[in-house]
């Protein structure tokens, strides 16, 4: 610490509301105001503003008292053209209504925090090329170091969509093969873990309640469910579809209960799941008893459905973390890392599955 930080240390300076200040806080302060108005360097205000080790906690508390008695906003545009940074990463995504996205979302805000990173979102409208043809070329506009892609992998064309230069790229569920870093749950182990549940406690075969046609994950897990019955030596039942919404799962559950011999039920989400409880129940099916329902996620309500939901548990902060730590590799080691990575699933029993009815 220089000694004007020594000086400070000893003999806090004390922060008087003088008429001058008063004046000079309608105004632009510069750092060298703060400097002066805490008694410390101004490269001792910089590492606060920067948020660098080296400076004692009590200088530091003097110095943000005098940003705040002054009202100096750090320059961020200077700090990144000095630094070659803007500590912002992007996120490019559409459909914030679904619980995966959402989580993931917040699972990148918070590493993105704690790595001293902002985010800023660029939402996609509805899920077309065009969009987010145009969604990138924001990125142009915006201060942004890297963009995380919450994205179907049909909309990652390359040959429409050009990335602004020096721009860093992960990939968050969804199968963007070799070209870009991508983090995605283990989707087909956890299906397989899901079906494999039911058939152990009994159940000749499994219907599953998917995702939409058009969604990688909902594409996974009815793949890997089929997959897991052939290889059982069962036939796969004619697939039905939601829309990962609670609704869709409850009118796909109308039509279920009206299914003979069927006694397990795969649902793709939680969501889903919860709209099949609610029909099995009004159409008199018993949750065990007479059906076996599991769903797909683990959102933090699924100990709370009636009866608990047996589900395959997804560790999305992990995901997002390890989207953050992909893109800040690559930034600060230009390191061309591509190819994907699987974070596990496990599955969760609770009350929603048992032994089938006896015939």
């Amino acid at each position: 610490m220089n000694t004007a930080d020594s000086a400070s240390t000893s003999k806090p300076r004390a922060l008087t509301r003088t008429g001058d200040q008063s004046a000079r806080r309608r105004q632009s302060a510069s750092m060298a105001d703060v400097a002066r108005l805490a008694g410390v360097s101004s490269q001792t205000v910089s590492r606060v503003s920067n948020g660098y080790a080296g400076v004692t906690e009590e200088t530091r508390q003097e110095v943000l008292a005098a940003m705040k008695e002054l009202g100096y906003r750090p320059n961020s545009a200077a700090r990144a053209l000095k630094r070659g940074e803007f500590r912002t990463i992007g996120v490019i995504t559409f459909n914030l209504s679904t619980t995966g996205n959402m989580r993931t979302l917040e699972a990148i805000a918070t590493s993105a925090a704690q790595e001293g990173y902002a985010v800023t979102l660029l939402p996609v409208a509805v899920p077309t090329q065009d969009e987010v043809h145009g969604a990138f070329s924001r990125l142009g506009e915006l201060a942004v170091d890297a963009v995380i892609i919450i994205m179907e992998v049909h909309l990652l064309d390359a040959a429409t969509i050009s990335l602004p230069p020096h721009v860093q790229v992960a990939v968050a569920d969804s199968d963007a093969g070799d070209r870009y870093t991508v983090v995605d749950t283990d989707q087909a182990g956890g299906a397989r873990a899901a079906v494999r549940h039911l058939l152990e406690l009994g159940h000749r075969t499994i219907w599953h309640l998917a995702g939409p046609e058009e969604s990688y994950a909902a594409q996974r897990r009815a793949d890997a469910w089929r997959t897991e019955l052939v290889e059982a030596g069962r036939v796969p039942p004619p697939v039905v579809r939601g829309d990962w919404s609670a609704e869709s799962g409850y009118q796909a559950g109308l039509r279920l209960a009206d299914q003979e011999g069927c006694t397990a039920v795969f649902a793709a989400n939680d969501q889903m799941a919860l709209g099949l409880l609610r029909a099995l129940h009004e159409r008199g099916r018993r949750i065990p008893e007479d059906v076996s329902v599991i769903g797909f996620d683990d959102i933090p309500e699924a100990g709370s459905f009636l009866p608990p939901l047996t589900t395959v548990h997804q560790d999305f902060a992990e995901v997002g973390r390890l989207c953050v730590q992909g893109v800040l590799r690559r930034m600060r080691h230009d390191a061309a890392e591509h190819g994907t990575t699987l974070v596990p699933t496990r599955l969760v029993v609770r009350d929603s599955t048992a032994p089938p009815p006896a015939r």
